[in-house]
């Protein structure tokens, strides 16, 4: 028999204003002893320099953060020209050099091929396994390896400001697995003059925004009190872009045990992913198939 997990049966999420300097888990760690949570993780990673929304899920909310991961993400970030460094961002080694400064109207055009369904290469100093080692690892031990494009949608990559001849601040929403770093670093390669990421920040992600987020330090002032519980949105935020389907008290029932369960008439089709909710209350997530739910995940809640 397993061995309980110390901390609070607490389900649902709270949103982090990341700063910069800290690990996304890191700050996971923080949220989970603020809240004496038994179970927390996060819905997607941001590098230690980046800042903004970090959408950390507790307890039976852990179950939704796939449907957050894959969520459109909103990135507001600064870029340098005529630089570019072998970590695609200002922590990493100049590694090339360019005079060429690229005027507006270039830039803008540039961006056009960044839009849409676009193959791309994830950074050398990367969380990419190459096999099964991490790519970062192998880029510190200077080793030789390729790093196959993946695809990529971006829904939208705009230029909102130029502070100077160096500088370009870009605005981009995308999907699962976006690296910025690659964005900057391909977009040098394609005006002439080489680039990397300066400042990042997550706008928004799926449902939260970053201007909804706490700041680590009200965390640590509401540590442990009702206050900070009061922050904590519920587990059904987490399933926002999925269709609500109401079930019976009995339908609830066989959903909690793993059953398909017999949920109300709504406009969804057979085969659609969606969720139930029993008063509200999400019940389960599963597939719908001519009235019934079949159930992928089942939150386990009082």
């Amino acid at each position: 028999m397993g061995r309980k997990r110390k901390g609070r049966d607490i389900s649902g999420w709270l949103v982090v204003d990341k700063p910069a300097g800290l690990t996304s888990t890191a700050v996971v760690n923080k949220v989970r002893w603020a809240l004496d949570a038994n179970k927390a993780g996060h819905a997607g990673t941001l590098d230690p320099e980046a800042t903004g929304v970090l959408a950390v899920a507790l307890g039976e909310a852990t179950k939704t953060v796939p449907y957050i991961t894959d969520a459109l993400k909103a990135y507001r970030f600064t870029i340098r020209l005529g630089q570019a460094t072998n970590t695609d961002d200002a922590e990493g080694e100049v590694i090339a050099t360019s005079d060429i400064r690229p005027d507006d109207a270039t830039i803008k055009e540039a961006l056009h091929a960044f839009v849409g369904d676009i193959m791309q290469v994830p950074p050398r100093f990367s969380a990419v396994k190459i096999d099964g080692e991490r790519a970062y690892k192998l880029a510190r031990d200077d080793a030789e390896f390729e790093i196959a494009a993946r695809p990529l949608w971006v829904e939208e990559l705009v230029m909102t400001d130029r502070p100077d001849a160096d500088h370009v601040v870009l605005e981009m929403t995308c999907g699962k697995g976006g690296y910025v770093r690659s964005i900057a670093r391909d977009l040098g390669e394609a005006l002439g003059c080489h680039a990397h990421v300066v400042t990042l920040r997550r706008v928004w992600s799926g449902p939260f925004e970053a201007t909804d987020g706490l700041t680590l330090d009200q965390i640590d002032a509401m540590a442990r009190t009702p206050e900070l519980d009061a922050h904590v949105l519920p587990l059904e935020t987490g399933l926002a872009d999925l269709p609500e389907l109401r079930c019976t008290p009995e339908g609830a029932a066989k959903l909690r045990n793993g059953n398909p369960g017999m949920v109300l008439a709504s406009d969804v089709e057979y085969g659609d992913e969606a969720w139930a909710s029993l008063d509200g209350h999400a019940v389960a997530v599963g597939i719908y198939k001519a009235g019934e739910l079949h159930p992928s995940r089942v939150f386990n809640r009082d």
